[in-house]
């Protein structure tokens, strides 16, 4: 996920014009002359665009992440959040907007609470607050909490500050006897040494300790150092695409609780974490990859813990790396198998369809669809779509679907697409920039078990492990 501050398919595709029906068919593109039109779409056969939602008026940033509880979707925006109804995915609507400035707005939602994270420097920490310089002792930035028990009237919490803000955000439930608590694991990067509360080293995390029954008592209880040694200290003396990050911070933390385990995006590297004590996590592994990985970004695990997805975010989101010139192993997913504490790389996998050079392009957020047996994600890469990837064996992971739209003319270049795609409930939902929110249906027989899995409650950064037919609470 980037933030504008400074601190083998194979086969046959539908194209659909607009978000009307199926037009023509065609095959694949393979070549940036074969790039769909703007605001045409194409999508392999298997994928049913059920509906889009534009962007609510209010709200004039960039749409971001999305959470899942019950019959409601809370979807993130630079200028704050929305609720949808989804009971009825056909007629999924808006039930209300908050307007709260503060990118990225990163979504979690757990009970009555929603939370959202803050990496942009504010003048205070309120929902009319101004940017102002980090530089600034006084300057805000950190995690928001809202609480949603009316949808259509979510109230203002509780703000708690982190140091150098918060660039996502994880849940860690309490377990036994610390179950009225849950834990945010904040994570966020970007140090100087002109900004009081975010200068260098930043080789930590910040976990916020939220009092379910009194959320106005959150507060840090530990900044954990993960990264003692310094971590990766990156190639600054190569140039884009060859350069590696050095390491000052975490990006993106995927928990599984019911495993007592996480895995870090750590910009430099790759890290797995025991998080039995969710206060104290420890790293037990270390992954690198300097030869193809720019920007360590996301993690997931498979249901049953054996692999993990670290996501590359080559160019930062704002850039085409979806072309034959920056090639398929950057800007990818790197698959690993996990053996107790021991991560192994497998393979990597981009999208096979060429995007122009006017689309930012790159592996972005994504979940697993629950298919007992087999390992199946599906993922947001911006402009170029939303991709469903077979990683069963991990060292040849294949897509089996997509969808997709032409380059966005609604906005400037390099500056739309999808953030997140996640699966919920029977239903793929994807996070566009400009455009809004959008539906799908995939119907494969690959998948369609899947369907049968119901979950109460979905933050794709807190893994649930799936059954069928059972629901999943938190």
């Amino acid at each position: 996920m980037f933030t504008p501050r400074g601190k083998g398919l194979t086969g046959r595709f539908l194209i659909v014009a607009g978000v009307a029906a199926a037009l023509s068919l065609s095959t694949m593109p393979a070549q940036a002359a074969d790039i769909p039109a703007p605001g045409e779409i194409v999508m392999s056969q298997n994928i049913e665009h059920v509906t889009n939602v534009p962007k609510p008026a209010a709200l004039a940033d960039i749409n971001t992440d999305i959470a899942f509880q019950g019959d409601y979707a809370y979807v993130g925006n630079y200028s704050g959040f929305s609720i949808y109804d989804i009971k009825h995915p056909k007629r999924t609507s808006v039930v209300s907007s908050v307007v709260c400035p503060g990118g990225q707005m990163d979504m979690a939602v757990y009970g009555n609470l929603l939370f959202g994270a803050v990496d942009s420097s504010r003048n205070n920490d309120s929902c009319s607050s101004t940017s102002q310089s980090a530089a600034n002792k006084n300057s805000w930035e950190g995690v928001r909490i809202f609480d949603v028990s009316d949808k259509k009237n979510p109230k203002y919490v509780k703000a708690v500050e982190t140091n150098c803000g918060s660039h996502t955000l994880t849940l860690v439930p309490g377990k036994g006897a610390d179950r009225s608590n849950v834990y945010v694991y904040v994570s966020s990067y970007g140090p100087n040494d002109s900004f009081p509360d975010c200068r260098t080293p930043h080789d930590k995390i910040s976990i916020i300790k939220v009092p379910l029954a009194k959320p106005a008592d959150a507060a840090v209880v530990s900044t954990p150092v993960l990264f003692p040694d310094g971590g990766n200290p990156g190639e600054p003396d190569k140039q884009y695409p060859y350069r590696t990050s050095a390491t000052t911070g975490c990006h993106d933390i995927t928990s599984y609780p019911e495993k007592d385990i996480a895995a870090g995006a750590c910009m430099g590297e790759g890290i797995l974490m025991d998080i039995s004590d969710p206060v104290n996590p420890k790293v037990t592994s270390t992954v690198r990859d300097d030869e193809n990985f720019a920007f360590w970004h996301s993690a997931t695990f498979n249901n049953e813990g054996t692999k993990v997805i670290f996501t590359d975010e080559l160019g930062g989101g704002g850039a085409a790396t979806c072309n034959e010139a920056i090639g398929p192993n950057r800007g990818a997913n790197a698959y690993y198998d996990l053996s107790g504490t021991t991560l192994t790389f497998r393979s990597y996998f981009k999208i096979p369809r060429h995007q122009a050079d006017t689309e930012n392009c790159v592996a972005h957020n994504g979940s697993l669809i629950p298919v007992k047996g087999k390992d199946i994600m599906v993922q947001a890469w911006y402009q170029g779509g939303i991709s469903v990837v077979d990683f069963t064996d991990s060292a040849n992971p294949r897509e089996i679907a997509f969808f997709e739209r032409g380059p966005d003319n609604t906005a400037p270049a390099l500056s739309g697409g999808f953030w997140s795609a996640y699966y919920y409930n029977g239903y793929v939902y994807g996070s566009d920039f400009n455009l809004g929110f959008d539906v799908l249906r995939i119907n494969d027989p690959l998948t369609n078990q899947a369907k049968s899995v119901k979950m109460d409650i979905f933050n794709a950064q807190t893994q649930p492990s799936y059954g069928h037919g059972a629901n999943h609470g938190g």
